[in-house]
């Protein structure tokens, strides 16, 4: 899942990054407490169910952060308090406190956050004591000196947080624990603070508003509501001082449950090991998994573990659960393995369940605070739908789904019983994976693991910046050694427009290391876009994103072979790096993935993974890594027609995740008559065929809602799906085959979709790009599910 952040005050809200499209992981809440920079994507398996300007260069660039660069405005008094700080010896060694052109991820370690992140958080309260004596409601003293405070604490916490999801360790997380509630004290002060409060209504009532540049005004003003006084008042500025301090614990207390509901996710997914020594119990693994499994046991220990020989390591990280789910013959070692990932941290010390009942306790009590009727429409006043519309939309969707996905359990069932299964007609939970695989084998003839020499990462990557060079103009090239990276294998690009001048950067980590990162895939910002944060001599700082994902690393001296998913998912996160690079807003506090409505953050991404499907794209990719051979057409004909395969079954899974999501975040009670696992249960009627197990505990690791930004907007998926796929309908429109007419189209979508970052309405930038409002009809095409639509 991207990032979404909502002007300057917005800005102070960055979750961990995004989970994987297929499976859940842990990510920090959009809301005051967090800073909100990322977005996870959907869970989507078969296997479980963010004044005028001055003259602008178009030339000059830089990169460089100086986390110690005073303000222009910033007083003597001021600039002596700061350099009290710095002067300390070990407080000038501290890498979070040094300039950088590129964060130095490689030297910073658990010992520099305590002192580095107060040292700041000391720095920032001088500068914005300053800021509120001197306030004035004009964009030179009020915006610009708090995008500067602001963009400091994202950028120094925004680096220690990425740590902790890529290069954990007991004594960072124990660091950030302590530092936590300083940084969201410093953030409450900042967003509750009245003089700011008060600067931004005087500019929203000035004279000289209709003056402002569109993206200017939306910084403001965001709909019909001042952005930055309606993001006020939701984290309790209008509060009386004895609510607001209620208020303040809540969002404190929010915090801590929300990390504490990640560690206990991740610490639970670790816990989990299964050995194998028998290869009989393993039978139908691919060699792929069989080298991964017999890897993870030489990490245990088993230093003579083999592919052929074993032992081998079983765990509930993705690269290893899905393999079992889909291949392994032994049902009762599937469903050993399901009930152990679907019941991750739901007991013994690491339950989560006490802490999803406090969390939705404190979110109604923050609502009632805030004068809502529940957490739902807090959650919605700053995104494109409303609690009504976003219903809506999940029971059209859910009603052109219905009979699909009963239809898929059945088409299974007979495809079972023609196989012999003795488990035919009782086909469960831990059965669905493996039969639906064994159908798609046999209905396409495709296997996916057979596919995995196709799909060599290097030349994934190859095909996907020569798409972005056709769609959008740009080049992309290796930077290895340019920015200092956290672990050997990630690497560095840079990004040059069509005159060969750089416009952006980002860092790739593509594999999967169980023991110190965390699941899933996502882009994460590391600096925007700014006119403000330039530095001197350079008209615009240049932006700069994390891309990470969790495939299957090389073994030995085989490259990472995908999987077409993992396939997928690579192009899904591209998407969200591209809004944020691509971006061609100077105004930091809505560059590229900012102010971005949440329900819309997901276009540009979902919007990618359509390339997948595009034949001269696929075959530019699909080489085998070992003889240069294309996937052969027929193959590629079969993956196109496999698409639709199992769509409203795939459909449904995530409306039900969207439903149960809107569910507690309106109409349940903590404390009341129902639990959590009742209302599940009874979301589960009408958007699951096979009833969830009375046991099913997925809730307890259901980080989207609990520890991410997705609480009361899971549905955003679906809502941006229908934008992302009308505007691939753009192409089809255009004529996929004819290479101007796309050319023309890609640099429409990036002068739009990409170029506008949050300056100007989703919807104005939708219409922009596509000449009308969205319609739902692309989707349900895309998915075969137009006709059911049309008889539901």
């Amino acid at each position: 899942m991207a990032t979404t952040s909502r002007a300057s005050l917005n800005l102070l809200r960055r979750p961990k990054p995004f989970a994987n499209k297929y499976f859940s992981s842990s990510s920090s809440h959009f809301r005051p407490s967090t800073f909100r920079k990322s977005y996870p994507c959907p869970i989507w398996s078969s296997s479980f169910s963010f004044c005028l300007p001055p003259p602008r260069s178009t030339t000059s660039t830089s990169l460089s952060f100086r986390p110690f660069s005073s303000p222009p405005s910033m007083s003597s008094a001021a600039a002596a308090a700061v350099d009290s700080v710095v002067s300390d010896e070990t407080l000038s060694m501290n890498p979070l406190l040094q300039d950088f052109d590129f964060p130095p991820f490689d030297s910073v370690d658990a010992s520099h956050v305590r002192p580095g992140i107060r040292a700041l958080l000391q720095q920032l309260e001088v500068e914005l004591e300053q800021l509120e004596k001197s306030v004035e409601p004009s964009w030179p003293n009020l915006v610009e000196p708090l995008e500067k405070i602001v963009d400091q604490l994202t950028v120094v916490w925004g680096m220690v947080n990425h740590l902790k999801a890529v290069k954990d360790t007991p004594e960072l997380r124990a660091a950030i624990e302590d530092v936590q509630p300083e940084k969201v004290k410093f953030q409450l002060r900042l967003g509750q603070s009245k003089p700011i409060y008060n600067a931004f209504k005087a500019i929203r009532g000035s004279p000289d508003w209709s003056s402002l540049s569109e993206a200017r005004q939306r910084l403001v003003e965001g709909n019909t509501i001042s952005a930055q006084i309606k993001e006020a008042v939701l984290i309790g500025i209008a509060l009386d001082d004895e609510k607001r301090e209620q208020f303040n614990k809540i969002e404190q207390e929010l915090e801590k449950l929300s990390h504490k509901f990640s560690e206990n996710v991740l610490d639970a997914t670790k816990k989990f090991e299964k050995m194998i020594t028998d290869k009989e119990e393993i039978e139908g693994l691919p060699p792929s998994a069989l080298g991964l499994f017999a890897q993870a046991a030489v990490s245990k220990g088993h230093e003579n573990a083999t592919a052929e020989n074993g032992p081998w390591i079983i765990t509930l990280d993705a690269p290893s659960y899905l393999p079992v789910m889909q291949h392994v013959k032994n049902r009762a070692l599937r469903e050993e393995v399901y009930r152990a990932y679907l019941s991750r941290a739901s007991s013994g010390e690491l339950d989560n369940t006490a802490i999803i009942d406090q969390i939705l306790k404190l979110r109604l009590e923050k609502a009632k605070l805030l004068g809502y009727n529940n957490y739902a429409e807090v959650s919605m006043a700053m995104k494109m739908a409303t609690v009504e519309k976003a219903a809506e939309l999940l029971e059209k969707l859910r009603s052109a789904s219905w009979d699909a996905a009963v239809q898929d359990m059945e088409d299974l069932k007979s495809f079972a019983k023609n196989q012999g299964a003795a488990e035919s007609d009782s086909l469960t939970h831990w059965d669905t994976t493996f039969w639906s695989e064994r159908l798609r084998e046999s209905k396409y003839d495709i296997n996916e693991e057979e596919l995995r020499p196709y799909f060599s990462l290097p030349k994934v990557m190859d095909g996907l910046f020569s798409l972005a060079k056709t769609l959008f103009g740009i080049d992309i090239e290796p930077a290895d050694g340019v920015a200092p990276v956290w672990n050997s294998d990630v690497r560095f690009y840079r990004v040059k427009d069509s005159s060969g001048n750089p416009i952006a950067y980002f860092y790739f980590d593509p594999y999967s290391r169980p023991s110190e990162k965390r699941g899933g895939a996502w882009m994460d910002e590391v600096v925007s876009r700014s006119r403000v944060m330039a530095q001197k001599g350079s008209s615009v700082r240049l932006p700069v994103a994390h891309m990470v994902c969790n495939q299957t690393p090389p073994v030995g001296d085989k490259p990472s072979l995908m999987t077409f998913r993992e396939v997928e998912t690579v192009f899904h996160e591209f998407g969200h790096a591209l809004q944020h690079m691509l971006t061609k807003e100077d105004e930091g506090l809505v560059a590229g993935i900012r102010n971005i409505e949440w329900d819309a953050v997901e276009l540009p991404s979902q919007f990618m993974e359509n390339w997948c499907y595009h034949r001269d794209t696929l075959m530019s990719i699909a080489k085998h890594y070992q003889t240069g051979e294309t996937l052969p057409e027929e193959v590629y004909k079969k993956l196109l027609a496999a698409r639709t395969f199992r769509a409203g079954s795939f459909s449904l899974r995530q409306l039900k995740f969207a439903s149960v999501d809107l569910e507690l975040h309106t109409k349940y009670v903590p404390g009341g008559p129902e639990s959590i696992y009742d209302v599940d249960q009874r979301v589960s009627v009408k958007t699951q065929v096979i009833p969830p197990l009375p046991e099913d505990r997925f809730l307890c690791s259901f980080s989207h809602i609990f520890a991410g930004g997705y609480a009361a907007g899971y549905y955003s998926y679906k809502w941006a799906e229908v934008l992302s796929a009308d505007a691939f309908s753009a192409f089809e429109d255009a004529g996929l085959d004819d290479i101007k007419a796309v050319k023309e189209t890609g640099q429409r979508f990036r002068n739009t979709i990409l170029a506008l970052g949050g300056g100007k309405a989703p919807l104005k930038v939708f219409v922009e790009f596509r000449g009308r409002e969205p319609s739902p009809e692309p989707l349900l095409r895309h998915n075969g599910l137009l006709a059911a639509s049309h008889s539901a």
